[in-house]
């Protein structure tokens, strides 16, 4: 029996942790897959021993206060391989917490597989080294990180980008108009504040006043707001009421009600990308901790850090970054967005954007190298010595 380990730290990656389980189930139904994931690893038949809501976190100056309990999940993951002795780690992102677990899985044998690796051509391309050093298999989702990987020796292979399979709305569109709230005529505006606890408390209070000022100034526009899954809806429902906006708290079906709205105000990430595969344009926004935000335009070496900007290789959606975050320049931004020659422009720009994301069938080849992968080491184990 095939024990393959799985590593997913925030919403996006369970997505793709739960997409790409469901594929190994179909190829090996007696695969074991388990470890750190959520809702989505659950559903798709993993077992989920770590839940994505307990270690969600981002910054520098953020992670350095949650050390103590980013300490606490490694030593939890070292028992966890000793005890269950896996054929293969599959990491998704989270790159800062996965890549030590990779180095962690290497000094045992495991064979590591990485998905959504770090983002090397980002940060600086040298970071690449490293994680050739502990990793054994790179899955490769953007052309330009396959090129980069392989330069420094990486065993590569570009599988395509997985949302393309995973992003598809699967209602009728009046049913989809209905659970969003789109009205005919009326231009529906999504906020989207975030997966995690940080993102909401920095965003959702500039998104919210940013909303008003749309109100005010074009009060045809409606708002809806799709709850991630890792955040209470408390956390939502209180700053709306208090900022007296109606707004539709949709659940579920997300790439549905993205699909019949005509703009995103999001923070960004992969959500951003998730809504250009379904032909839906973004403002894109980012807030960090003063430190946080100082370190990274050290380290940052890309114009751009919304991803349908760094596919598209030029600026196709607005960005606003820290102090540019601003009620005023969001509702600015939105507004131009929704002027209709503008409108049509970024219409093209994220077809191309769809086309540079590759074919469909990205995930069941990451679950054909995964169990691949997984069978190689287990069978070079039991070789004679």
């Amino acid at each position: 029996m095939t024990r393959i380990l799985i590593s997913a730290g925030e919403a996006s990656g369970d997505l793709h942790a739960g997409a790409v389980t469901r594929a190994i189930k179909q190829l090996e139904p007696e695969a074991e897959v388990f470890g750190m994931g959520g809702g989505c690893l659950r559903e798709a038949g993993g077992e989920v021993l770590f839940d994505i809501k307990d270690h969600s976190v981002m910054g520098f100056v953020e992670v350095l206060k949650r050390l103590p309990d980013i300490w606490k999940l490694r030593n939890a993951f070292i028992k966890l391989m000793d005890r269950r002795k896996p054929d293969v780690l599959l990491t998704i992102d989270y790159p800062g917490f996965n890549m030590r677990l990779a180095k962690l899985a290497k000094e045992r044998g495991i064979k590591v597989v990485s998905f959504i690796a770090p983002s090397a051509w980002a940060w600086r391309p040298s970071r690449a080294a490293g994680v050739v050093k502990v990793v054994d298999k790179i899955a490769s989702i953007f052309p330009f990180e396959y090129n980069l990987y392989k330069s420094y020796g990486a065993d590569i292979e570009f599988v395509g980008h997985p949302l393309v399979d995973t992003v598809k709305p699967s209602l009728p569109r009046n049913e989809a108009e209905q659970l969003a709230g789109k009205r005919g005529g009326h231009p529906l505006i999504l906020l989207m504040p975030g997966s995690r606890t940080m993102e909401i408390q920095r965003l959702l209070p500039d998104m919210l006043a940013a909303a008003k000022i749309l109100k005010q100034k074009r009060p045809d526009i409606d708002f809806a707001m799709p709850r991630a899954v890792t955040i209470a809806r408390e956390m939502l429902e209180g700053p709306v009421k208090q900022a007296g906006l109606d707004i539709k708290l949709t659940e579920g079906h997300n790439y549905d009600v993205m699909s019949v709205a005509d703009l995103a105000i999001a923070t960004s990430g992969t959500v951003t990308l998730e809504a250009a595969l379904c032909g839906l344009g973004c403002e894109i926004l980012y807030k960090a901790s003063p430190i946080s935000f100082w370190i990274a335009k050290q380290v940052v070496e890309i114009p751009n850090i919304g991803l349908p900007n760094i596919v598209a290789g030029r600026l196709i959606e607005p960005e606003l970054l820290q102090d540019d975050c601003t009620p005023e320049k969001i509702a600015a931004a939105a507004l131009e967005l929704l002027e209709p020659e503008r409108f049509a422009l970024l219409q093209r720009d994220l077809q191309e954007v769809k086309e540079k994301l590759g074919e469909r069938g990205a995930v069941k080849r990451v679950a054909e190298l995964v169990l691949r992968v997984a069978r190689q080491n287990r069978d070079r184990h039991l070789l004679p010595r």
